[in-house]
């Protein structure tokens, strides 16, 4: 791991590669472009907008984040996208819905200029939509060679000098780990020989690593996880990051969660169910879409309130999710909290939450946070799983045997922790020993 003056520098352009142009990416890219024309302000980016404090509190040295660490700028920023539609971002923003029509319109000119290649797509693998922009070859090998190629074309034309890979599509079927799975050679011959258990993330994350480019999942896919493309990150000495963008309903539960653990107050049941009327809504009304992202979501409390340490707070607990389709809600997704708590001597207490919140406007300065932070990952010369940040992941990946951390507030620490230690500064351990210092 390289650290503070041995970092390479961000020069060059960073080709930011988006599967899938709907919501989110439409979102992430319009979101950029209006930053970078002095349109808007980068809320809810942590690289953009937050501080980190430098040693003690009497040293008053917090800068932001964006000026501590050596980021790309957003000016150097160039996207690609691969979509099963052929409508390029500004009819797709249009589509989505997320943003006012006034300010996409402010920003035709940027948004057109981005058209999606076709994708690697299967309704094998999503059984909710059809698309007609989508490549066609005689194995899942050959689509794999296809995005290498639209890749280097890209990379060519744009003078680009790195990238990072972003899975911003829909959630896929659930999978299993396969043995086809386990090591590079097989995963290989599995490509060429069709297997379905090679889903169409699998593909795009083999031409990401393949070509030493950094991978980040924002979906909960069966992708990353599996022993042969750890291997690849590993032996191309390639960051890579997930799963599933932290955003509304299991934003809430990280919060949350921790303050009532800190706090020693049981839970005997935590019910939560969703409305949205998005694609992300349509694909998961499929149930064995929705069974994908379900183990991602219920994953996080278990993790958080660690019933085995604590059987007399948290060993009863009930925890149930729900998603439902609802078209008229479109990317506004609301969200049900009924939360059922136990204080002193037993008694039964209520929390109630309900999030109107807008899906993709939590996710876009996520996606913009895991580009530019993987991107440093990739310049200090550090590989693998990034377990620093955890703090953007619903599910986060984590090296194998170890449980992931959920609570949002260790995570943070982590994640600034990270950032300190990459330009040799001390860590913060919040001990408030200034004034003991000081006699």
């Amino acid at each position: 791991m390289l650290r503070a003056e041995e970092i390479k520098a961000a020069k060059g352009k960073l080709g930011v590669l988006l599967v899938g142009l709907g919501a989110v990416s439409t979102t992430f890219v319009a979101g950029v472009e209006a930053i970078r024309n002095g349109k808007a302000q980068a809320i809810g980016s942590v690289s953009q907008m937050a501080t980190i404090r430098l040693g003690k509190r009497t040293e008053n040295r917090s800068p932001l984040i964006k000026d501590f660490v050596p980021l790309a700028n957003l000016d150097d920023i160039e996207f690609l996208a691969w979509d099963i539609f052929a409508e390029d971002a500004y009819e797709a923003a249009l589509k989505a819905g997320v943003l006012e029509k006034t300010q996409i319109d402010s920003l035709e000119q940027e948004l057109r200029s981005l058209k999606p290649h076709k994708a690697v797509f299967s309704t094998d693998y999503v059984k909710k939509l059809d698309g007609t922009h989508v490549k066609k070859a005689d194995s899942k090998w050959d689509l794999a060679q296809q995005l290498m190629d639209d890749i280097r074309k890209f990379a060519e034309e744009k003078q680009i000098s790195r990238m990072v890979m972003a899975w911003a599509a829909s959630t896929e079927v659930y999978l299993e780990a396969d043995p086809v799975h386990w090591t590079i050679d097989s995963f290989e011959q599995a490509m060429k020989d069709n297997h379905p258990a090679i889903a169409p993330s699998m593909i795009y994350a083999y031409a990401s690593l393949k070509l030493g480019i950094p991978f980040v999942n924002g979906a909960p896919n069966l992708n990353l996880e599996i022993p042969a493309l750890r291997e690849l990150a590993v032996i191309n000495k390639v960051p890579v990051g997930g799963k599933d963008f932290k955003t509304g309903q299991t934003l809430m539960k990280t919060i949350i969660a921790p303050g009532l653990k800190a706090r020693m107050i049981g839970v005997n049941g935590w019910f939560s169910t969703n409305i949205l009327g998005n694609r992300d809504g349509e694909v998961l009304d499929d149930p064995e879409s929705f069974k994908t992202k379900e183990v991602s979501k219920l994953s996080v409390l278990e993790s958080i309130l660690e019933q085995d340490k604590y059987p007399e707070l948290y060993e009863d607990l009930y925890h149930k999710v729900r998603i439902n389709y609802y078209p008229p809600r479109g990317d506004n997704k609301e969200s049900w909290d009924n939360i059922d708590i136990v204080g002193w001597l037993g008694y039964p207490m209520q929390i109630k939450i309900n999030f109107l919140c807008r899906d993709s406007i939590l996710a876009a300065p996520v996606l913009l946070d895991l580009v530019l932070f993987i991107d440093l990952a990739q310049r200090c010369e550090m590989f693998g799983v990034q377990e620093w940040l955890s703090f953007f992941w619903k599910s986060p990946m984590t090296a194998p045997g170890l449980q992931p951390e959920n609570d949002l507030f260790i995570q943070q620490t982590k994640l600034k922790n990270t950032l300190r230690y990459m330009m040799k500064e001390d860590m913060i351990t919040h001990l408030g020993l200034e004034y003991y210092d000081q006699m």
